[in-house]
């Protein structure tokens, strides 16, 4: 296979080196979530308030040179403030369109289970075809595009929780989770004089960023290892615990999933082991549990990981001409 020109595992470095100016320790949901940009995907993030969520999403929106817009979610939000809205301009007797927060490239939906369905649904069609329509005109959005929604798992109070449909939208989900006391001394060392997300520079463009997405596409992925994918997505169908099991969405985002982590570990073809580690971020929100499996408080990625030991991992060889 021939090797693609433009160095995805570079550009992915010098971002997880930039975003960790910000973010301390958390290495791997960084590189989560520059897998979800790298296929064009949109991240859930489900946590407590003041674990870094929105700094996550600035420090990767400055690292690239991306524009960053936020939208904080309230019960009273209407699907205009995040679209946008007409407006009559009497001097041109036309109605002239100004477009709402969610024409960015970097958008961070705040709590979006605080707002109602319906402005939930005004984000559906900028995430699945990267455009808005507005009074029947449609708009594109700029690229590239990601959304960062985050949601918080304990207050329940005031909430519309996403439907399926939804939440299937999201590429990944994940957490970011407390630091270890080492590394909040590290994070009270960086704040002291002044926050280091002032001082984050890009160090990637856009344009080099759309560049690996579209080289990730080329990364070769062997058939055992999409016979693996497929069974895995199968097997959620099949498992007792699950009322409903992944959707081809999620199949289809595993497979691409998988591909990011190879060409960031600098590699053309996806390894069994790519899969597993994207496996649970990818499905977890996928899955909808019966009721029983909830009362005996089990959770989709432990029935995940169940699934992931019971299938066997195929073995294969590097194609000739990889790396």
């Amino acid at each position: 296979m021939e090797a693609t020109s433009v160095d995805i595992a570079g550009v992915a470095k010098r971002i997880i080196a930039n975003v960790e100016r910000v973010i301390v320790g958390k290495r791997r949901q960084i590189i989560l979530s520059i897998v979800s940009w790298f296929c064009e995907g949109h991240v859930l993030l489900e946590d407590v308030p003041g674990v870094a969520k929105t700094m996550l999403a600035r420090a990767l929106a400055q690292s690239v040179g991306c524009d960053f817009k936020r939208i904080q979610c309230t019960p009273d939000l209407l699907p205009t403030d995040i679209t946008g809205v007409s407006v009559f301009n009497q001097k041109t007797t036309e109605f002239e369109f100004r477009p709402g927060p969610v024409f960015t490239q970097v958008l961070l939906v705040d709590e979006i289970n605080r707002a109602t369905p319906r402005t939930q649904a005004a984000l559906l069609e900028a995430m699945a075809e990267g455009r808005v329509t507005v009074d029947g005109v449609s708009y594109n959005l700029s690229r590239p595009f990601l959304v960062i929604a985050t949601q918080n798992p304990i207050d329940h109070e005031g909430t519309f929780p996403l439907p399926e449909a939804q939440l299937d939208r999201f590429f990944m989900r994940f957490s970011l989770g407390y630091p270890t006391p080492e590394e909040e001394l590290r994070m009270l060392e960086l704040l002291e004089r002044s926050h280091p997300i002032e001082d984050i520079r890009p160090v990637v463009s856009p344009a080099e960023l759309l560049a690996a997405q579209q080289a990730t596409r080329a990364v070769y992925v062997d058939e055992k290892v999409r016979r693996y994918i497929t069974d895995i997505v199968h097997k959620t169908r099949q498992w007792e615990e699950l009322a409903l099991g992944a959707s081809p969405r999620g199949t289809i985002a595993l497979f691409r999933a998988a591909q990011a982590v190879a060409a960031i570990a600098g590699r053309n073809f996806v390894l069994p082991d790519d899969v597993k580690r994207v496996a649970i971020p990818v499905l977890n929100h996928r899955l909808i549990l019966r009721p029983e499996s909830r009362l005996r408080k089990r959770t989709a990625a432990a029935i995940l990981e169940e699934i992931l030991a019971e299938i066997p991992v195929p073995v294969l060889s590097p194609p000739q001409g990889t790396r």
